[in-house]
């Protein structure tokens, strides 16, 4: 549920600051935690291109916000009603800035600290999933893709990752013979790049899809696609993973 806001405006800009630099420049009683980001009024302004794409109404239902970070989207989720939300992160600033933010605006949130990578922990699944600006930053994308349709995933999930390279997609036969190379060097072939060392001064930026690498993964993982309601952002719905799909567990080494 939503509660009144009870923090002064003095105390909300003294709490925030405190609590910075945020990433996500959110609107806290008219103090804006990240007013100079570098890229515009950052994530609403990407909110408000597929905002219209999301249920207006939630009332009843859960939501998994992965990599919540400062609780923009956690936050915009128990506006529209959502019975329960859960925010997940792995960095525990993030956690404090998401906690304080949901304070300030009266949302009852819970938020945990859990990796991608652990999603089996909770067990449970979740009729909206969110997994927004994640995807780069891991070293193994595909892998996280299985974790959320195995574990999480109960019908909706909403997805969004930088894209670089051709926004060509064009249709794909089921198979390729082995001496055929020509379609690897086509624009529209899904292709993952990699970053050995730094993206936008960022040792976190791992893998960036172009268009059609991001849509061929989510069918990989059990998504499809329902809606593309914004160039990096899309909609899908949990369907039964493809043959060969499904997430793997490496044993992890000990001493006996």
């Amino acid at each position: 549920m939503t509660f009144p806001a009870s923090l002064g405006v003095e105390e909300i800009r003294r709490r925030a600051a405190a609590l910075g630099p945020w990433f996500h420049n959110i609107d806290l009683g008219g103090v804006r935690t990240a007013p100079d980001h570098f890229l515009g009024d950052y994530p609403a302004v990407k909110w408000r291109g597929f905002a219209h794409a999301i249920p207006a109404d939630l009332t009843g239902r859960s939501v998994l916000d992965i990599g919540c970070n400062g609780g923009f989207y956690s936050i915009e989720m128990k506006r529209r009603g959502a019975a329960r939300v859960l925010g997940i992160d792995s960095d525990e600033d993030y956690l404090a800035q998401a906690r304080f933010a949901a304070e300030a605006t009266g949302c009852d949130i819970e938020f945990r600290r859990l990796s991608v990578y652990d999603l089996g922990a909770l067990g449970e699944r979740f009729d909206l999933v969110l997994f927004m600006g994640v995807l780069y930053h891991l070293r193994h994308p595909l892998l996280a893709l299985d974790l959320i349709h195995e574990h999480v995933a109960g019908d909706l999930l909403v997805f969004q990752s930088m894209q670089r390279g051709s926004a060509e997609v064009a249709p794909l036969r089921e198979d390729y013979d082995f001496f055929e190379t020509a379609p690897f060097d086509a624009p529209a072939w899904p292709k993952l790049h990699f970053v050995e060392r730094r993206y936008a001064h960022d040792q976190t930026n791992w893998w960036v899809p172009n268009r059609a690498c991001a849509e061929a993964m989510l069918r990989s993982a059990g998504f499809a696609v329902t809606a593309h309601p914004e160039p990096e952002v899309y909609l899908c719905r949990r369907v039964a993973a493809p043959e060969g799909g499904g997430a793997v567990y490496p044993a992890r080494g000990g001493g006996a």
